[in-house]
């Protein structure tokens, strides 16, 4: 381990195919770990962010973070493809290898958090964690996983696609669920194989004490907010949302996302009603979603968990393809009343209408939930630390 009073050096890694999901992730660990002044021993902390995320995205880095870009990816017809460069997938995979590598190296992390894929896309992080595990047996590597990960045959497929699950647990000290395991327990609904159940350590989700932006705060009260996650398929909602009618005294206020085509855009904003506002995006969304009245979003975890910060009342209109992940998420939240939930082929204007008309002048209580995900994972990050510099590092090589 490095001298007390040398920087705790964190690796956060996200591959970022579709939305803004993974990168608001790990981005809120790294505010959380940065704030977390008692931990590491009063070390201070220091990372990257490895990312693939679109070039779109304004990303609100912590102080002593910093960001490296991998060329991005996006989901086709026959699986991952380039985002941007017209090269062959094998040569665009080589290419953020050698740069997850030469960061690794570089970084020579004391943690390191892979979010969602255990060995990146296509394999890219395996060498790099695989060195790591060799050369610096004491660098705790962690698999983050949000709370649900899709319906089980779908999830059993993944997770046999990467083969031996050995090599998971010979890699990685732990996997962090982040969220309440009474809620949703992906080690009860067969969406993580029993071989690492042994890893699993529920933080909580990440809700409570996110970072946000004061100054960020729209100034217009009162006013009901739409939001759907990055945008890239969240036309149908905000089209929905656009045209529905909002409270008298309220402003409706529709963000469609950075990643929503602009001729989509157009359209939402061509059927909007009065009152009705629709923007590509937000400075901060949690500092939009505190003041609001009432939300209407799509079910993805990172706005979920914003939501839940609050005690706004929320409806969860969750898609239901590619992955049932979000319809799974709200059905679960709603069954312990912290949300309701509208199914997308239910979604209509005069829905929203009514459900907008009830929802302005109630809260909702939210304290059945675990919401403290952020205080936990700097809990485990504080644990494993104390540990390692008590204990000589035990692990073989692999």
């Amino acid at each position: 381990m490095r001298h007390d009073d040398q920087p705790f050096r964190v690796l956060l890694y996200s591959h970022d195919s579709v939305g803004l999901g993974h990168i608001r992730r790990n981005l809120a660990l790294a505010h959380a770990l940065v704030a977390d002044s008692q931990a590491f021993g009063g070390r201070p902390v220091t990372g990257i962010l490895l990312t693939g995320v679109g070039h779109e995205a304004e990303l609100d880095v912590p102080a002593g973070f910093d960001v490296v870009l991998l060329p991005g990816i996006c989901k086709g017809t026959l699986g991952y493809r380039p985002r941007h460069v017209r090269v062959p997938m094998d040569d665009l995979i080589g290419i953020r290898e050698r740069v997850a590598q030469g960061v690794v190296h570089g970084l020579t992390p004391d943690l390191i958090v892979v979010d969602r894929h255990p060995f990146g896309v296509d394999g890219e992080l395996r060498d790099a964690l695989l060195q790591t595990r060799r050369a610096r047996p004491g660098t705790t590597i962690v698999l983050g996983l949000r709370e649900v990960l899709d319906g089980p045959e779908t999830a059993a497929l993944e997770w046999a696609a990467l083969g031996d699950l050995t090599r998971v647990t010979e890699i990685f000290d732990e996997i962090w669920v982040y969220g309440d395991p009474a809620v949703h327990d992906v080690r009860s609904t067969g969406e993580l194989p029993a071989e690492l159940h042994g890893l699993v350590r529920h933080t909580g989700y990440l809700a409570a004490d996110r970072h946000w932006l004061p100054e960020a705060q729209p100034t217009e009260q009162p006013y009901v907010l739409t939001m759907v996650g990055g945008g890239s398929d969240g036309h149908a909602l905000a089209h929905a949302a656009a045209r529905a009618t909002v409270p008298h005294g309220h402003h409706h206020l529709v963000v469609a996302g950075p990643q929503m085509p602009a001729r989509d855009l157009a359209d939402i904003r061509a059927v909007a009603a009065a009152g009705t506002t629709v923007i590509a995006s937000v400075p901060d969304g949690l500092a939009t979603i505190r003041r609001a009245s009432a939300i209407v979003s799509m079910a993805g975890y990172n706005t979920v968990c914003e939501v839940m910060s609050t005690t706004t009342p929320a409806l969860l209109v969750p898609r239901h393809a590619p992955r049932l992940e979000q319809l799974i998420r709200a059905r679960a939240l709603a069954a312990v009343r912290a949300v309701d939930v509208l199914d997308p082929g239910d979604l209509t204007p005069a829905r929203l209408t009514e459900w907008i008309a009830g929802a302005v002048s109630r809260t909702q209580d939210r304290t059945a939930v675990d919401l403290a995900g952020l205080a936990g994972v700097a809990r485990r990050v504080d644990a494993l630390t104390i540990a390692a510099t008590h204990e000589e590092p035990t692990r073989v090589a692999v």
